[in-house]
């Protein structure tokens, strides 16, 4: 059998399946007395399914064992806890007994979290991607007892539904042809195979990435700009925080006025609509729809992440004040309810309460009268689009729609106290909002997303000059160290006291980038010696000869293939942060062998970076740094001194994209050829800039220093 989309599929006789196996799939089930195998797993959303009647194992030797002794495929379920058709998938057919029933006689069942095992989704969600031409969550894939995919796609209801086929009716169908059409499945799942080791090669290269793919990327944003709402294309929209860096960073190199417009609309649409939560901070996944209003409700750390990083290089260029809140809102949420108690960050928040999304967060007028005095009651609904019959399905998601100049007039007071009201009241509904039922919280700890959030900590702490900011990201940082490297090896996950997985490519790149921001931020020498030593270890684990690198290392088991990409998806890929942070690294501490491991992986993709840009915006970052003009700041001197301090705030309130930044020994020695030499001499302090390999002289005021970074700096 050929792979081909649900909606084709045929049974053995050639005739439209039928779904006659199943009676009824809509009504309930008894709860499972005894768990299936997931019960002890770290895996929130995998203990979720734990008293399921479906007998799901997770991804081990028993599972795949058992596949290969009894000759079943194996039904392979990747999904994530936020997912909120994951949920619905679960109570309509996981919990059904008659589909479970069916499910445990005919395969074997495999339940995989893709947060904690980016490997496996990526390998099957490429598969499903080849298979039915989409591919999302939850994903539903089924494997021959190799593990070679042979059918696939997301989402099914129990019954035939909206042009759905139902997953009663599937799963007959793949068994009759499982049985009847072996040789057919085989030769379909080699095909996709086959479609799946040419991931793992890159074509050769057509040269060294230069601006024009830079420019090509920017002028693809900005072909799919929607002007009025910001963002790119039609719903759904997502907030593409890389490529709204991308832009930034074009405009700050090049002048460019459309590529700051472009990213400074969306980031203002971004923030005043439903998106964004206006009582506690942070962003939710995605919108819905084209004006930003009606979100997917889950919370992602690495959105916050992201996105915060994103905000912090617009106040650098821009220094709006609506921009710093935003942050400042956004970091808060982290701190407060994102935060372990060992100073690591959890995943996620769900998007349903109660078995309805968005409950948690929406609002009628009612509510808000009955929490707030009628002028500040009338005020906030004004001011947050909340009126008798909603935004959506009758309650409202909050939104700002009138500005603080618009409300003052009308309410008889000045703009400062209109936001100085707001503020008050929505500290009110934020707090009333608490004794709802709150969203589920994943508190699975993951390397990968924690140094994002890490760098996101660092570097807003650096350009808003919080300092409160920078020892959350060196408490957290502190905890990875702690926690996830076990005899001297990295691992991806933790929850409780358990430690596994160990980690992939992504986490290593996004460790080596959150250490280095970390020093950056700090100055603190031990941080830039633990980036180095990870830089070391992912070059020896994870290189490609041919350039780039492997999403995993050899000691990664039961893998259908090693993949090599560079497409970002919702954080940045592996490669495209390898080659970002390895350039930054090894500028900082004179490791040529960095720089050009770093190349060399740009070299590999630079066919997929001319051929399309839209899926490398990462990647197009790295890029921007190695080809535009590198920049270097040293500080020399004691770093108690006023003046040294000074000038440390003044490098870290600029926009410098392109420029590393460190302090020099006080000795002038070091084992980083790039700080070795640089003293402060006769002075107290001294500042080296230096542009393209080449320094100028020393200064020794902030004064000075303001003056010879004016051209590589736009701020205002």
């Amino acid at each position: 059998m050929n792979p081909s989309k649900p909606g084709g599929l045929l049974g053995p006789d050639g005739e439209p399946l039928e779904s006659s196996a199943f009676q009824s799939h809509s009504g309930a089930t008894k709860p499972r007395k005894t768990p299936n195998h997931l019960a002890d797993e770290t895996s929130p959303y995998l203990q979720q399914h734990a008293f399921n009647p479906v007998d799901w194992y997770p991804w081990n030797d028993d599972a795949l064992d058992r596949a290969r002794t009894e000759d079943k495929p194996i039904f392979l379920s990747i999904g994530y806890a936020a997912c909120h058709w994951c949920h619905v998938m679960e109570h309509e057919s996981f919990e059904n007994e008659a589909i479970a029933e069916y499910l445990n006689e005919h395969f074997i069942c495999v339940k995989v979290d893709r947060e904690e095992r980016p490997d496996l989704d990526d390998i099957y969600m490429n598969a499903v991607q080849m298979i039915a031409g989409q591919g999302g969550w939850p994903m539903s894939v089924f494997l021959t007892p190799a593990l070679k995919p042979f059918f696939g796609g997301t989402y099914f209801p129990p019954d035939d539904r909206d042009g759905r086929p139902g997953f009663a009716r599937l799963l007959r169908g793949l068994v009759e042809a499982y049985t009847s059409k072996r040789g057919e499945i085989e030769a379909g799942a080699d095909q996709v195979l086959q479609g799946l080791q040419t991931m793992a090669v890159t074509p050769p290269n057509t040269g060294e990435p230069t601006l024009t793919n830079v420019e090509g990327a920017v002028q693809e944003l900005i072909d799919s700009f929607d002007s009025e709402h910001g963002g790119f294309g039609d719903a759904p929209k997502f907030p593409h925080s890389m490529g709204l860096q991308l832009l930034l960073r074009h405009a700050e190199r090049s002048g460019s006025g459309r590529s700051r417009e472009v990213a400074i609309h969306t980031l203002e649409k971004m923030a005043r609509g439903g998106i964004y939560d206006h009582l506690a901070g942070g962003f939710h996944r995605y919108a819905t729809d084209a004006k930003w209003l009606i979100p997917h409700f889950e919370k992602m750390l690495y959105d916050q992440a992201l996105l915060v990083l994103a905000y912090t290089e617009a106040v650098q260029l821009t220094g709006r004040e609506e921009f710093r809140k935003v942050i400042s809102e956004t970091l808060t949420y982290v701190r407060r309810e994102m935060t372990s108690p060992g100073g690591a960050f959890f995943a996620t928040e769900d998007a349903d309460t109660e078995g309805e999304e968005g409950r948690f967060y929406v609002w009628t007028r009612r509510e808000v009268y009955e929490l707030l005095e009628e002028r500040e009651a009338e005020l906030f609904c004004r001011a947050y689009d909340v009126d008798e019959v909603g935004n959506w399905e009758g309650s409202s998601i909050l939104q700002r729609v009138q500005d603080a100049s618009a409300l003052s007039a009308r309410f008889e007071c000045s703009e400062d106290e209109i936001e100085s009201r707001l503020g008050v009241a929505r500290e009110i509904l934020r707090l009333a909002r608490e004794k709802r039922v709150r969203p589920v919280r994943d508190e699975k700890i993951l390397t990968g997303w924690n140094a994002l959030m890490i760098s996101a900590f660092s570097r807003a702490g650096r350009a808003l000059g919080d300092a409160e900011w920078i020892d959350v990201a060196e408490r957290a940082a502190k905890f990875v160290l702690g926690t996830l490297v076990v005899d001297g090896r990295l691992y991806r996950v933790t929850k409780g006291d358990r430690v596994h997985v160990l980690a992939y490519l992504e986490d290593y790149a996004n460790w080596i980038v959150a250490l280095t921001d970390l020093y950056e931020a700090t100055l603190d020498e031990f941080w830039l010696e633990q980036a180095v030593q990870f830089a070391d270890e992912m070059v020896a684990l994870f290189t490609d000869a041919d350039g780039g690198f492997f999403l995993t290392a050899e000691h990664h088991r039961h893998l259908l293939v090693r993949l090599k990409m560079a497409q970002d998806g919702s954080t940045p890929s592996g490669n495209s942060m390898a080659a970002y942070g390895l350039l930054r690294l090894g500028r900082l501490v004179g490791r040529s062998d960095l720089e050009e491991a770093a190349a060399q992986t740009l070299r590999a993709f630079q066919p997929y970076l001319e051929r399309m840009p839209a899926a490398l915006h990462q990647m197009m970052l790295a890029v921007d740094l190695k080809v535009g003009a590198r920049g270097e700041v040293v500080l020399a001197g004691d770093r108690a001194n006023s003046e040294f301090v000074a000038m440390r705030e003044l490098v870290d309130r600029l926009y410098l994209p392109r420029a590393v930044f460190a302090a020099a020994p006080m000795s002038g020695e070091s084992s980083y050829p790039g700080l070795s030499g640089k003293t402060a001499g006769e002075k107290e302090v001294a500042a080296y800039v230096c542009e393209d390999f080449s320094c100028a002289a020393p200064v020794y005021s902030a004064e000075a220093l303001g003056t010879s970074l004016s051209g590589s700096s736009s701020e205002s």
